[in-house]
Order: structure tokens, then sequence, then C-alpha cells
């Protein structure tokens, strides 16, 4: 690497007072950009409705769900309406505290639906309180 150098020159790495000459104004704009960028983060995700992946999932699924349900349930109600004597059965099930109608429903197997073995419980809930608007 010396041999390149000129009689009486220095190395580069043992020069002294080589520094870098930056504008004065860089070193607030990079820290105005840093917390501009942190600033517009935060509102994003606080007031634009900016979500991450996984938030967006948990959604999609609960808004699957609620679909599913409000699907199902009138299959449910309908179910109960076509067995025999539903009239009766309707006003017995009216008579039953709103905390067991649930349970009346998954053990009547109504919101078992074709393909599952066990009924969903909360297709249950929503039919109990669709059948107890009925009256």
């Amino acid at each position: 690497m010396t041999l390149w150098l000129k009689q009486g020159e220095v190395p580069f790495s043992q020069s002294q007072g080589d520094k870098m000459k930056v504008h004065p104004g860089v070193k607030p704009a990079v820290w105005g950009a840093v917390v501009g960028a942190v600033a517009f983060t935060v509102v994003g995700f606080s007031s634009l409705g900016w979500t991450l992946g996984s938030t967006a999932e948990k959604m999609a699924n609960q808004r699957a769900e609620t679909a599913v349900v409000a699907a199902l349930t009138p299959i449910c109600v309908e179910k109960f309406r076509q067995q025999t004597d539903a009239a009766a059965k309707l006003v017995a099930f009216n008579k039953v505290s709103s905390w067991d109608r649930r349970t009346l429903i998954e053990k009547g197997g109504w919101a078992t639906m074709p393909g599952s073995n066990a009924p969903n419980s909360a297709v249950a809930s929503a039919c109990a309180e669709k059948l107890g608007s009925l009256t």
C-alpha cells in the first residue's frame, strides 16, 4: 500500500484533521425526519385506522363467525317450529328461565347443523333469543 504514496505523504488513516465536512442543517433534518416518522406512525395506528395483520385477521374471523351465526339462526328457529306440537313447546320454552334456554336448544338438537356432531353454542344463544321474541 505504501508503494503508491509519493515521498513525504502519510496514508489517509494516519492523517489528522481530515474529517468529513457535513452541512450544519443535516443533523436537525435527520432528527426531524425521525420524529416525523414516529409521529406519523402513532397517528396512523391511533386515528387513521391502520391495523396489524394479526388484528385484521382477528376482526375477519369475528365477522365471519357473526355471519355464520346470522345465517344459521333462522335454520335453528325453523327446526324448532317444524317439530310436532311446536306452539305448545314454544309456550313451555318461554316459561323456562332465559339462562336455561340455550341449554334447552342445544339438548333439543336444533342448534346442531347438518355435518356437525355438536351444537353451536353461539347459534343456540341466538336461536333462544329469537324464539323468546316470538311470543
